[in-house]
């Protein structure tokens, strides 16, 4: 008996080397013979199983040979095929391709709620979910450059003045003095992530879409937490980074008033550009406020793409998470908002690359990084307006 059986296993693998290979054979031919040897190998198997229980002493295999086999039911057969390779390959050609799916994964019943999940692989759900981090809201607004490394730019604090003349007459000769510049370092902004060779060959390929996204989302932040508080020490030099820079109004509570002092403040000739920076909450604080004529002090609209755009005293705000939001609590050295044009801040980039993919030939791990070389700073303060809570 064992003898025959592995005759028959042999034979099943012959036919499966057959259909693999390129030869031409006869399919109706070896349907039948599949058919005769699978039904001559379960009677073995089961003779085999018999015979083993009774050498071991037990006599409720022959009781229980009287008893009517019961069939699988239909989910444990579903169950059973729908975690195979050849149901995830029969699956995905009828979702693209239109083909029906094979009489065997098929059955003639009514579909069931309880069915439902068996319809569709397990292994289909090529998704990660991870938490959401707001960003990307200054970033486009900042002045980009492209200078090289160390290169001087001349600014000038004096602007040539024109005057009324009588006729014939000259006006006096101005000297236009670029007293000041601007030089441009560069700090190397890394983020590297590795994972092991196995979990490279083995997890699902949003995993890889996942890894890029965190790392462009990692620099991104890295970027504009420099542009509002960077040190300008190993990174880009921040708006805030000097204290004696730009403008600085108190307020003890927020109100109208408050927006009244920054607003006046602000310098006229840099009235147009200049937008609010504070985080969500300290913007909701001044939600459903109203000034003495009843008109509200904060607004919001549906702007493009159905992004809100926030509005006070019909100035736009942009939103940050690097900045504390006012309470009574908060300290009086910090600046909870301010008031600045965007474009006076200059981001300069001479060295930008995506995403490297290279091995660990030590560990074998596959190491991605994105790396670039950048320098930034305010050129210009005279927007700037800070807001601060004032002391006791």
């Amino acid at each position: 008996m064992n003898a025959r059986l592995a005759e028959i296993r042999a034979r099943k693998e012959e036919i499966r080397s057959q259909l693999e290979g390129k030869e031409n054979v006869d399919l109706k031919a070896i349907e039948t013979e599949l058919r005769t040897l699978d039904e001559e190998q379960k009677e073995l198997e089961k003779r085999q199983a018999m015979a083993e229980k009774i050498n071991l002493g037990h006599t409720d295999g022959l009781e229980e040979r009287k008893k009517p086999k019961v069939p699988e039911t239909t989910t444990e057969k579903r169950k059973n095929l729908r975690d195979t390779e050849e149901y995830r390959n029969a699956f995905m050609a009828y979702v693209c391709r239109g083909e029906a799916m094979p009489a065997e994964f098929r059955d003639n019943e009514t579909t069931m709620t309880t069915d439902i999940g068996a319809l569709v692989p397990q292994v289909t759900l090529n998704k990660i979910i991870e938490k959401i981090e707001a960003w990307g809201m200054i970033l486009p607004l900042v002045n980009r450059t492209a200078y090289r490394t160390g290169m001087i730019i001349p600014t000038s604090t004096i602007k040539p003045v024109a005057t009324w003349v009588a006729e014939g007459a000259g006006s006096d000769r101005q000297k236009k003095t670029l007293d000041t510049s601007i030089t441009f370092g560069h700090y190397k902004l890394r983020c590297a992530v590795s994972i092991t060779l196995e979990t490279e060959y083995m997890a699902y390929s949003a995993f890889e879409t996942a890894l890029v996204d965190n790392m462009a989302e990692a620099m991104g932040k890295a970027l504009e937490t420099a542009i509002i508080k960077g040190t300008g020490t190993g990174q880009p030099e921040g708006i805030l980074k000097d204290d004696t820079k730009g403008q600085k109004v108190t307020v003890a509570a927020l109100d109208y008033q408050a927006l009244i002092n920054a607003e006046a403040a602000l310098p006229m000739e840099y009235e147009n550009g200049a937008v609010w920076c504070m985080t969500k909450k300290t913007f909701m604080q001044f939600a459903g406020m109203v000034d003495k004529n009843g008109q509200p002090i904060a607004n919001v609209t549906r702007g493009l793409a159905a992004a809100p755009d926030r509005y006070l005293l019909g100035r736009r705000v942009v939103l940050t998470n690097y900045l504390d939001s006012f309470s009574e609590t908060l300290d009086t050295t910090k600046v909870f908002a301010f008031l600045y044009n965007f474009k006076d801040y200059t981001l300069n980039t001479n060295f930008n690359i995506g995403v490297k993919i290279y091995e660990d030939n030590e560990t074998d791990d596959i190491v991605r990084k994105s790396i670039m070389v950048c320098d930034g700073k305010p050129v210009v303060y005279d927007s700037l307006v800070k807001l601060l809570r004032a002391g006791e």
